[in-house]
């Protein structure tokens, strides 16, 4: 008789579907195909099992650019472990009815559910957003509050993250929230990977501005970029806001102002949120001292660490290294 085998079965990846509805933006399903579609054999496993769908044959995208045909049909969304809604410019045109009771059947049977730019109109439509946090684009912040002013809208950040509904607010911000979810569901390091492959930022918190000014630099060049460069080489020594402004050659306030309109967050933020990232690399590549990996983040003591950690991630380190760690990235290999 044939043994059995002492390997445990491969999970199969997490299934992402994408709704793609009458007018909807061709931008944000690109940034989906781009995070959760592509195939990356660098990273020596599938990440996610991605799929378009749509309520009819043929979908006419935004503005007539182009037509989309030959994707699934919306049973496809029926077996979605997360669902992307659609989205599109004219919020005020209602949903095809079929695809509100797709979005709503996902959301019932604890589905998670994404929502891009004017996503959040298909997800308040459907009745799933009542009493739920949600971000949707500045443009349309008014319209939605006076339509579904039983929704808490946060309507200045990139992005919300109420644990199975996400939604981001606007183009851009879609790959921000894209990013987020990688990292979410495996890890900083695997989001970094990503990150790189798309030439992107790694991390901007979801609670950053959405506007951000962005003006025609004055001579000299006032980007940010050396700056963050050379910091990010040094995260474990006592950088300080104070230090980052010498190193500028500005003084404080100026760098406060240089930060909000090119990053839209503060000096301090943005090196705790670097900190907290390179610590959580530190703990999925195996580093199990706690002290140890706050001093090498910057993040000073254990204590603060854990803060820090769990605050970012929903996780204590030990919970994030069993999930994310070496052993948890084997298991998945086995």
């Amino acid at each position: 008789m044939p043994q059995e085998s002492s390997q445990s079965p491969v999970t199969p990846p997490h299934r992402v579907v994408l709704v793609v509805d009458e007018n909807s933006n061709p931008f944000e399903m690109s940034c989906a195909i781009e995070v959760f579609g592509l195939r990356r054999p660098e990273l020596g496993r599938e990440l996610y099992d991605f799929r378009l769908c749509a309520d009819g044959p043929v979908t006419r995208m935004r503005d007539g650019f182009f037509t989309l045909t030959g994707v699934a049909g919306l049973d496809a969304a029926e077996e979605a472990d997360t669902l992307i809604v659609p989205n599109r410019p004219d919020t005020e045109t209602p949903r095809s009815p079929r695809v509100l009771d797709a979005v709503r059947r996902a959301h019932a049977r604890g589905a998670r559910l994404v929502g891009f730019c004017s996503g959040a109109f298909t997800m308040a439509e459907a009745g799933i957003l009542d009493g739920r946090r949600a971000a949707c684009h500045w443009m349309w912040a008014e319209s939605f509050r006076a339509r579904f002013p039983r929704v808490c809208l946060e309507p200045d950040v990139l992005f919300v993250d109420d644990g199975d509904i996400l939604t981001a607010s606007g183009s851009a911000s879609a790959l921000d929230l894209g990013l987020h979810i990688v990292r979410r569901d495996h890890g900083a390091e695997i989001a970094n990977a990503v990150s790189r492959r798309l030439v992107f930022a790694a991390h901007r918190d979801g609670g950053q501005r959405q506007f951000v000014e962005r003006p025609l630099p004055d001579v000299p060049d006032e980007s940010l970029a050396p700056l963050l460069s050379w910091a990010q080489e040094r995260l474990g020594e006592p950088l300080t806001v104070a230090g980052l402004a010498a190193r500028a050659a500005v003084s404080p306030a100026t760098l406060h102002r240089r930060f909000r309109a090119q990053l839209g967050t503060t000096p301090l933020a943005w090196l705790t949120g670097e900190r907290v990232a390179l610590a959580c690399r530190l703990i999925e590549r195996g580093e199990e001292r706690l002290d140890v990996v706050a001093a090498h983040s910057g993040l000073g003591t254990a204590a603060n660490l854990r803060a820090r950690v769990r605050r970012e991630t929903g996780l204590s380190p030990s919970a994030y290294r069993r999930r994310f760690g070496p052993a948890a990235g084997e298991a998945v290999r086995t």
